[in-house]
Formats: structure tokens, sequence, C-alpha cells
């Protein structure tokens, strides 16, 4: 039978943790340059390093991992010590060996969905970090195809589903920046799973009043969703 839909899911914060480990991060490097700054000036000049530098480095953990060190040396005026720099490599190398949690549920709703759908993973950052989180996740063989992107744009998005003739497409994520404002510039169906933490980089506000917007508490209601819209004529890209 063909599939009416295509969805597609994001990765990191809706089908398993993975801000928490930076605020954990950010917390110990606030710590260590107490004596220096402010923890609120701190963050504040570390997230203008981390946007200055996603052109260059990319999103994930690498790229954060040098912007904290950009921090320190701007901080403390080049006197940063040594010592500093060496565990801010080593909580790096830390963060990339975590093991993944998955978030309730999200096992059991994309395979609620794979009766309708061709099912996608579209995750973006660092290359092999998000290949190891995938397979250490278990959740590989229950995607059709897998799309790790160095961001995502709405030219993006049109890209990949364009490959996928099915009359209804949806992506489904937890930041509204990244996973909902993109998609539905690029026609599709966006759905919000908001998570407890997200990245001030990832804020964003919600399209009220937008006829393909959606927003759902958890992954868990997401088949229940989709079988309300397939009962529906599919509506026009836009």
């Amino acid at each position: 039978m063909t599939p009416n839909w295509t969805i597609a899911f994001d990765a990191d914060d809706t089908l398993w943790h993975n801000e928490r480990g930076f605020q954990i991060t950010q917390a110990r490097f606030a710590e260590m340059l107490a004596d220096w700054a402010e923890p609120e000036n701190l963050m504040g000049r570390l997230l203008a390093a981390e946007r200055r530098n996603l052109a260059i480095y990319g999103f994930g953990v690498k790229g954060f991992v040098l912007s904290m060190v950009e921090t320190a040396i701007d901080v403390t005026d080049r006197s940063v010590p040594a010592e500093v720099i060496a565990e801010l490599l080593s909580m790096g190398r830390a963060m990339l060996e975590d093991p993944v949690e998955l978030l309730d549920g999200v096992a059991e709703a994309i395979e609620a969905v794979k009766s309708v759908a061709e099912v996608l993973l579209i995750t973006k950052g660092d290359l092999l970090d998000q290949e190891r989180k995938l397979a250490q996740s278990g959740l590989g063989p229950l995607f059709d195809r897998v799309e790790i992107v160095s961001d995502k744009t709405a030219e993006v998005y049109a890209h990949i589903f364009a490959q996928h003739d099915t009359p209804n497409q949806m992506m489904v994520g937890n930041s509204l920046k990244s996973d909902v404002l993109p998609p539905l510039k690029a026609g599709l169906w966006g759905v919000h799973v908001p998570h407890e933490l997200t990245w001030e980089y990832e804020k964003a506000d919600a399209p009220v009043g937008h006829r393909r917007f959606r927003q759902i508490t958890a992954l868990s209601e997401l088949p229940e969703l989709v079988t309300t819209l397939s009962q529906h004529r599919p509506l026009p890209a836009i």
C-alpha cells in the first residue's frame, strides 16, 4: 500500500535528551571562570561566540567546546590557565561519550505512524556524533531514510521531501526555529513537541493561526494527530 504521509522526526531533544548535557557543562564553565566574569555576562559572551562560529564550526559539541575556549581566552584577556583549557577539552570529550537516553514513548510513536507513512530522521550537527547517538538509540531500523544536515532551512527540507511522492508531508521536532518554521515555509506540516530545555539560539515565536502548524505535548500524541489530519483532504503546498 502506498503511504499517505512522509513524516520526518528531529533527533536531539525530540527523540533523546541532548540540551541538558550542554547546560551542565555551561554551569561548570561558569564556575571555572567565576574569577573573571559573572555567570550572566559569561553566558551572553559564550552565546555570541557560538553564533559567530556556527558558519565555521557548525552545530554540535565540537563547535560548542571551541566557542567555550574562545570565550575563556576573551574574558581572561588571554591569561586563561592551561588547566582550564584542558578541562574544557575533557568536558567536551565526555559529552561526546554521553550515553543516549530516549524520551518516553518515542519508539512506540514512530512504530505507530509507520503503517501510514514513510518515516525519516532529519537532524543537524556533527556527522560522527549524530551517527553515534542514532546507533546507540536503537531507533535506526525504524527509519526509511536518515539525513544528517549542516543546517535546517526551507530549501533543505524542500529538497529532501521532494524525493518522496506522498500527498501529506510533515516535520516533527522540539525547535520552533529549526523544526517548524522552515518546514512551514517549504509547504509542509510543522508539528512542535516542546522540550523542557531549549538552547537560546533555537527559540522563536510560534506561528499562531497557521493552518499547517500543530503543537502536541508528547510524541505519544502524534499517531492520533496524524489520524485526525488524514480524515481531511491534503492541503496544497504553499
